[in-house]
């Protein structure tokens, strides 16, 4: 990484130092705090709300969480992406520690907060990161600390986030595949957005320290492998790793290869932007038959293929404020009104791919009204669901392989899941 921190700052909401560590001498707190204070007072100016500033010779990057301020300072061209990245893996191990970062738990535990700071960075250089390694040399009870005089195996060794001498009677790997639909349609039934977001989660329960290698459909790599695609490859945007996956070996020949952490963490994220067609369609039509009467008709029809079966559907339809006593009938599913959200929630277990199903539903409104009421809020129509063994995509998994110098064998389970994201279809 070219350059390093000067100093790590921890602030309070008001700009005030609550904890520092200088690592290189060249930036005080006084200076950091003054900084601080003009950028308060800069507060509602767009450029307020940049992570990096740069002052009087010395570059500022923050975060902020909760009512703390995390800050570092350089005065050398450092990597301000890096650094940042490091900030929010601060975030991430005192969250570990004390269950919540905020200025009463830094307070509390400042002799904790220094120890840790000690070894997540030297010499302004990022070290240790991962939580479950700090917490094998750095234990807490209360808010005493004791520290082992030898050190983490996984500190000595070059893969961080895994510690050696792991054991396990069997040894098995669970992935998830879980994209994400975002979709929101207007007024006018037209997409304005749709996008899709997935990740892939792992569960590592393995002995050892295996080398594990995850081949899927991508299309960069198939056509290098001069493997015919056949519509079946895939082209995947804005994708990040965990840090176990060699990154350099990844944009040689696209093959994902990393020795895991253990138990659980998200792999990979990626994101399509690509028009979507909603997987679950739902219009809706609402009569008014007097001022005290109003009848609503609601379709859903699932655009998804027979094979496919979505579950837990949950369709938010909404209602007037002052709306009361429904009556309701479906052909499928139940509904209740639910009068703490001003909508009428209509669930279906279990909802078939290529299937169309229609509730009826009739309120009463309050027979006088004010005068001068106030404009209906046009809330939208809300969809949750999950579809098993599908997603959007075409993601698939075409090898896991899990190699031990042990030799022993490993179980690999893959299961796909679609869910509905922000997911929103606006009435007319």
């Amino acid at each position: 990484m070219a350059g390093a921190a000067s100093a790590l700052f921890l602030l309070d909401i008001k700009g005030r130092v609550l904890v520092w560590r200088d690592y290189r001498g060249d930036v005080s707190a006084a200076q950091a705090e003054r900084f601080f204070s003009k950028l308060i007072e800069k507060e509602g100016d767009s450029q307020s709300n940049d992570p990096v500033a740069y002052d009087n010779g010395v570059t500022y990057m923050f975060v902020q969480h909760s009512n703390v301020y995390l800050m570092i300072a350089s005065r050398q061209n450092c990597n301000a992406a890096s650094l940042i990245t490091f900030l929010h893996r601060v975030v991430d191990v005192f969250k570990h520690y004390f269950e919540e970062l905020e200025e009463e738990s830094l307070r509390d535990n400042f002799v904790v907060v220094y120890e840790l700071l000690d070894e997540m960075m030297d010499f302004g250089y990022p070290q240790y990161t991962e939580a479950r390694i700090l917490c094998e040399f750095i234990k807490t009870d209360a808010y005493r600390m004791e520290v082992t005089q030898r050190p983490p195996m996984a500190v000595t060794n070059a893969v961080s986030w895994r510690s050696e001498g792991l054991q396990y009677k069997k040894n098995e790997v669970f992935l998830d595949v879980i994209e994400n639909v975002n979709i929101l349609v207007n007024s006018n039934g037209q997409i304005v957005r749709s996008d899709v977001v997935g990740a892939l989660k792992m569960r590592t329960y393995l002995t050892g320290m295996p080398e594990c290698k995850l081949g899927l459909n991508d299309r960069v790599l198939l056509e290098a492998q001069g493997r015919a695609t056949k519509g079946k490859a895939i082209d995947l945007e804005d994708i990040k790793f965990h840090q176990c996956v060699r990154l350099a070996r990844f944009e040689n020949d696209r093959t994902i290869s990393f020795i895991p952490p253990d138990g659980a963490f998200d792999l990979m994220t990626y994101r399509l932007s690509t028009q979507v067609k909603p997987l679950i369609w739902v219009e809706a039509q609402i009569e008014r038959h007097s001022k005290s009467r109003v009848e609503m008709l609601v379709k859903a029809r699932s655009q998804f293929k027979e094979r496919s079966t979505a579950t837990n559907v949950e369709i938010e339809l909404p209602v007037q404020a002052d709306a009361s006593n429904p009556t309701v009938r479906t052909n499928l599913g139940s509904a209740a009104y639910a009068p703490e959200k001003d909508a009428l929630v209509w669930k279906i277990k279990s909802f078939p791919g290529n299937k169309e199903y229609m509730l009826r539903a009739e309120f009463h409104l309050p027979s006088i009204t004010a005068e001068e009421a106030t404009p209906e809020r046009k809330a939208p129509i809300r969809v949750k669901f999950e579809i098993p063994y599908f997603t959007v995509s075409g993601i698939q998994v075409r090898y896991l392989k899990i190699i031990e110098k042990s030799g022993y064998q490993a179980l690999p389970w893959v299961r796909y899941i679609t869910m509905a994201g922000e997911y929103e279809l606006r009435l007319a």
